[in-house]
């Protein structure tokens, strides 16, 4: 619906997220100084600096008939979007009262070492409660560890941190297994240590086998280790059904009785009376949980993490039928499944208190460039396409006059599936910070030939994920977290003495 625009004399098409005008894009009327999607690059001593464009009028200066066939041809005019845009707010410069960010903690390197605290920690979370021990701005635990329950995890950092932590604040690798309904009624074998078979029930599974308890059934099976095998010949206590599906937690204590034991289950489509057959062009729905190669504790040097585990298994599973390893799914960071549904804890979190800001910004502070900055830029990049699909279908749809989608691809109108799960997020950004307190070392040695692209040769990554060297950049590095909520704070414009 056209209208007009105080200091616009041009028409205006008002599509929800964007107003198209003639003039250019123009940015809703939210409270904040700077559009969602800029890239925030600052002048702190280990920020990256690139020079500020200045912009003086309200819109981008652009014939809207060259955006409209851009947005319409193709995802190529994003960068429009990216720059900065001074914003016709109703605040001018106000500090803001209540938060339109939520904050997503890794934990692991950012707030404690092992179970020795990091002191930065304590310090900056003070700064997130008032007086009474409420948050002042909604605030997520995402971390890959998954041996044991939220509650547990949440005491553990109440403790820690000295400020009371809910269960609903945290979320472990293994939380978006909540969404996988349809292998919640299925034979399930799960691995890893502490108490998956809580974990597993807890996250929605009925009629679930651990490793031990496939060992128990299947004692011929687990060999590697001599003083575990059997004494004297048993036969198979065959009083298991067969497995439908296979769902990896975190690292197990004993490698070889579970690598065992899994490819066994694979091999024979879940019936261990059977023997191999490594002919099939398929295996067992496999989900995982955790992908980190290496993670901080208390040691001077990273320790193996769940992901080492499964490049172990793929590994194996390859050498011995020549074919690759599959995955149902992926989670915990840096899948964008992850941060999907810890964006959907952030915006719960907010309604519960009863604040009305929509949250438009999400900040994401981790120790590990692979892991958490890779993830938060993952999922940057899918907001940003996502804003970009929503333009570009909207622009069609007004180029046609029908007001149907019918011109638009289908790819763009196709949402995922656990945005119909979760409601569609509202945030429009996921910026990265990365600490120096953990696996990241700001004082690595570079290599001395220049055309060795270190980058390439380190990447920690899961196999499934392709390299993209700019999601590995972090938009902001900060001594310790403490320096990165001070950072939110100044970038924000927010003054936590004023939330109520």
């Amino acid at each position: 619906m056209a209208d007009k625009i105080k200091g616009h004399h041009g028409p205006v098409i008002n599509f929800g997220l964007w107003d198209l005008s003639f003039d250019g894009f123009v940015p809703p009327p939210l409270c904040r100084h700077i559009t969602p999607l800029q890239k925030l690059h600052g002048d702190t001593g280990l920020s990256r600096n690139r020079p500020q464009k200045q912009i003086g009028k309200r819109c981008i200066e652009m014939n809207v008939l060259t955006a409209l066939l851009r947005s319409t041809g193709c995802l190529g005019s994003r960068h429009v979007l990216q720059q900065r845009v001074a914003v016709p707010g109703r605040c001018g410069l106000c500090i803001k009262s209540e938060p339109s960010f939520g904050l997503l903690f890794d934990i692991d390197g950012v707030l404690v070492r092992g179970r020795t605290p990091i002191p930065a920690a304590k310090r900056a979370f003070q700064k997130l409660v008032d007086a009474k021990g409420q948050f002042v701005v909604p605030v997520v635990f995402v971390t890959n560890a998954g041996n044991c329950l939220r509650q547990k995890k949440a005491d553990q950092l109440s403790h820690i941190l000295g400020v009371p932590i809910s269960q609903d604040q945290v979320m472990m690798s293994h939380s978006p297994l909540r969404m996988f309904k349809k292998y919640h009624d299925k034979y399930v074998l799960v691995s890893g240590q502490g108490p998956v078979l809580d974990i597993a029930k807890n996250v929605g599974f009925t009629n679930v086998v651990s490793i031990d308890m496939l060992r128990e059934s299947f004692p011929l099976l687990d060999m590697v280790d001599h003083n575990r095998r059997p004494k004297l010949p048993s036969a198979p206590v065959v009083n298991l059904p067969r497995v439908e599906a296979v769902v990896l937690f975190g690292e197990p204590i004993r490698w070889e009785t579970n690598l065992q034991l899994i490819v066994d289950v694979l091999l024979t489509n879940g019936n261990l009376s059977n023997v191999y057959e490594t002919t099939h062009s398929t295996h067992l729905p496999l989900l995982a949980c955790n992908m980190d190669l290496m993670w901080m504790a208390e040691a001077h040097s990273p320790r193996f993490g769940h992901g080492t585990f499964m490049v172990c298994l793929e590994s194996i599973y390859k050498k011995i039928t020549g074919k690759d390893l599959k995955y149902e799914a992926l989670m915990g960071k840096p899948s964008e499944l992850t941060y999907h549904f810890a964006e959907f804890l952030i915006r719960e979190q907010a309604a519960e208190r009863g604040w009305r800001a929509p949250i438009r910004s999400l900040y994401a502070i981790g120790d590990n460039l692979m892991t958490d900055i890779y993830g938060a830029n993952l999922y940057n990049r899918y907001l940003e396409e996502r804003i970009a699909r929503k333009t570009t279908k909207a622009v069609a749809n007004m180029v046609t006059g029908t007001g149907t989608p019918t011109s638009v691809p289908q790819e763009v109108d196709m949402d995922n599936g656990w945005e119909s799960e979760l409601a569609s997020p509202s945030a429009t950004s996921c910026k990265s910070i990365l600490v120096c307190t953990g696996v990241y070392n700001p004082h690595m040695e570079l290599p001395k030939d220049a055309n060795q692209c270190i980058k390439e040769t380190v990447f920690h990554g899961h196999r499934d994920f392709r390299f993209d060297p700019a999601l590995v950049e972090p938009e902001k590095i900060v001594e310790d977290v403490d320096a990165a909520v001070e950072l939110i704070f100044e970038m924000e414009k927010f003054d936590s003495s004023l939330v109520t």
